[in-house]
């Protein structure tokens, strides 16, 4: 499957840091390629992290919340807000999303995660039964392109901070596969504040050699739905083979 829109979600509140020149390396090299590239950068555009009852322009004021069950509503009504509504335009037309952040505290920036809970809503990024392989972005493709304050030696999996795969199986797996995404490998920019202009050019290099044949990168694995019993436990016969399943031995 070619690459002809990607949305680069990016998450810094400096225009002028690291990550915004690696969303513009991202940018330059797809559309070297005559893909069509839209980037959301969430602090200029002053994206509202909090999800909640202003989500939604016709929610009640008083009463149980339940943000999943009122965002299915919503979307069928054609209530949700207008900045949630834009940004789900811009997730349908893509099929490629990079999101590019720091990796702050193991995790992503709030305005990102705000993004998360917003956008990607119930019943139009994911829904009972429609998750996983079944999930409604089977047709496409998501990464994650991020830097860290800390060198790769930290991450090996013998590392001070653990190993990376398993500090991003919660995002990889917990916010993209389980919507359907076929999830590529994270693009990780090591030790940024510590490699100086040669390294950090270096890393720009790499990121663009890496999207430059972005359609023929091999999506991670994750299990299949019919890999699991009842129990939402691996079948006994199945083999655990990602960061997130293992048995104790």
């Amino acid at each position: 499957m070619a690459v002809s829109n990607v949305l680069i979600v990016l998450a810094h509140p400096d225009p002028g840091s690291y990550n915004a020149a690696l969303a513009g390396v991202a940018a330059e090299t797809l559309r070297a390629r005559s893909a069509e590239v839209v980037i959301s950068d969430l602090y200029a555009l002053g994206f509202e992290a909090v999800a909640g009852r202003g989500d939604m322009t016709d929610a009640a004021a008083e009463g149980l919340f339940n943000l999943a069950l009122e965002q299915g509503r919503a979307l069928e009504a054609g209530t949700l807000a207008s900045d949630i509504l834009a940004e789900q335009a811009k997730v349908a037309a893509a099929d490629l999303i990079i999101f590019q952040f720091p990796l702050w505290w193991y995790s992503m920036p709030a305005i990102m995660k705000g993004w998360v809970d917003r956008v990607l809503s119930y019943k139009f990024a994911y829904g009972v039964g429609q998750w996983w392989d079944a999930g409604p972005f089977a047709d496409k493709r998501a990464m994650l392109s991020i830097t860290t304050g800390t060198p790769k030696g930290a991450y090996a999996t013998d590392g001070r901070n653990g190993d990376i795969e398993r500090i991003l199986w919660p995002l990889e797996a917990g916010v993209l596969a389980i919507c359907g995404f076929q999830v590529l490998p994270s693009f990780v920019a090591y030790g940024a504040p510590w490699i100086g202009d040669e390294g950090r050019a270096a890393q720009k290099a790499q990121l663009a050699a890496l999207l430059a044949d972005v359609d023929t990168i091999e999506p991670r694995f994750f299990h299949k739905l019919a890999e699991f019993g009842e129990d939402l436990r691996l079948r006994p016969e199945v083999t655990p083979r990602t960061p997130g399943q293992h048995r104790t031995p």
